[in-house]
């Protein structure tokens, strides 16, 4: 039987094989996941002896300490997938097919890789894979297999957790007060610090039983020298948390937010009605906050010593009668001098401090007599619209300076804000007083 053309030719065409360039990858979770999985260098000391035993070139080595239980969350597996698909390698060498992914998003990932041809081989300690359907398969049952594995282990910590809770040991760090139990039996179990429980006591007492405010009890606090278990000083807000902490009275959730409740069977250090207390007497002291500090002369004015811009704050006074006041005080940023002597002025004062000044401030009239034209058509709008007025009114002439001294008194933060920018005149604050530099 003779040999066509065709096979003949095919038979004196040499063979081109692609090169394979084979990228290191190793990793370890820094959650250990698998505490049984080699460390990063051990990893790649095994996989070099492999590829210098079977003449594998390995043209980089790639290192990464992360969970791959998370898609997309590996800065160093992202940029092998990357370079793999602008050619750089095209095949992978690393210890196991887990450490590649545990997840079905980067799973993926690697197997459209091999459907395009980018991805030719993944070469592990035991096992290979190319771009062959049953070999593919197999390695999506060992990533799916792994993936399988956290799933349960999370189930499994979950139910443990929930088993300690109902035991009535709450599973996390101690609060202030408490100090954790070294024994292996008595695993999130937690006895009263013998240093710092007393003043924890103290704390909560002379809020709940005088009175104190979270400021007053704060500043008492630090006075007593007191230091957590980490020699760690307290802010006022990690007091604040300490006295909403519902696990000093034998009480806790757990998680944080979930409505789970749980009687502990940790020594309390206040009873429940002393815990009620200090809610109700921080409850009172709470001033509400309003929701964006927006201030309508910052940045508008310069300081008169030092010649920093001025800022401002806002601060709260709660009235008898349970209304509160709020007050605004501008004052040096201090960005230029640190020790700037200048003193804080109340927002009230710097209106009428500009309003003394606005009959010397030279103003752009024109651009203030276009707004007040608008305006006032605004307004005729309004009345023919809503009110239904069809009587022509002669427009009434307004006082340019005038109408900037009701902006300044009555005017929103943005009108105000529009206002001082007609000035030609840069503004100073020295000294509680404001003049024209």
């Amino acid at each position: 039987m003779e040999t066509s053309a065709i096979t003949r030719v095919r038979a004196v065409l040499p063979v081109v094989a692609v090169p394979i360039k084979y990228c290191l990858y190793a990793r370890k979770s820094t959650e250990e996941e698998d505490k049984q999985t080699l460390s990063i260098e051990s990893q790649v000391k095994e996989m070099t002896t492999l590829a210098e035993r079977e003449g594998l070139n390995v043209t980089e080595i790639k290192r990464e300490s992360h969970s791959s239980k998370e898609v997309g969350q590996r800065a160093v597996y992202n940029q092998l997938l990357q370079e793999i698909r602008e050619g750089k390698f095209n095949a992978i060498l690393t210890w196991a097919p887990d450490r590649l992914s545990r997840n079905a998003g980067d799973l993926g990932a690697v197997v459209d890789l091999m459907d395009q041809k980018k991805l030719v081989e993944i070469r592990t300690y035991t096992q290979k894979f190319t771009n062959n359907p049953n070999e593919k398969f197999m390695l999506m049952i060992l990533g799916s297999q792994a993936k399988l594995e956290n799933d349960n282990k999370m189930i499994n910590i979950k139910r443990g957790l929930r088993a300690r809770c109902e035991m009535g040991w709450r599973p996390s760090t101690p609060p202030t007060g408490y100090l954790s139990e070294k024994h292996v039996d008595k695993k999130c179990q937690v006895r009263p610090d013998p240093k710092r429980s007393v003043l924890i006591r103290q704390l909560f007492e002379k809020v709940g039983n005088e009175g104190w405010s979270g400021r007053q009890a704060s500043k008492w606090l630090t006075k007593t020298g007191f230091k957590t278990q980490y020699d760690k000083k307290l802010s006022l807000a990690n007091v604040y948390l300490i006295l909403r902490n519902t696990f000093y009275y034998g009480e806790f959730e757990y998680p944080v937010g979930s409505g789970n409740w749980y009687p502990g069977k940790h020594e309390p250090i206040i009873t429940k009605e002393l815990f009620d207390r200090v809610q109700a007497t921080i409850q009172d002291q709470f001033i509400p906050k309003t929701d964006t500090k927006e201030f309508a002369f910052t940045r508008l004015i310069k300081c008169g010593y030092c010649e920093s811009g001025i800022t401002a704050d806002e601060k709260f006074k709660k009235l008898k009668d349970g209304s509160v006041n709020r007050h605004v005080y501008y004052m040096c940023t201090r960005a230029k001098d640190t020790d700037c002597k200048n003193r804080p002025i109340n927002e009230e004062d710097i209106i009428e401090e500009l309003s003394g000044l606005l009959d010397t401030i030279d103003l752009d009239e024109i651009g203030m007599r276009s707004k007040i034209e608008d305006e006032v058509a605004r307004y005729n709008k309004f009345r023919r619209g809503v009110l239904k007025v069809t009587t022509k009114e002669r427009t009434a002439t307004v006082d340019v300076r005038n109408f900037a001294k009701f902006l300044l008194k009555e005017g929103t933060i943005s009108e105000k804000r529009e206002l001082l920018s007609c000035l030609q005149s840069r503004l100073v604050l020295k000294d509680k007083k404001i003049s024209l530099e």
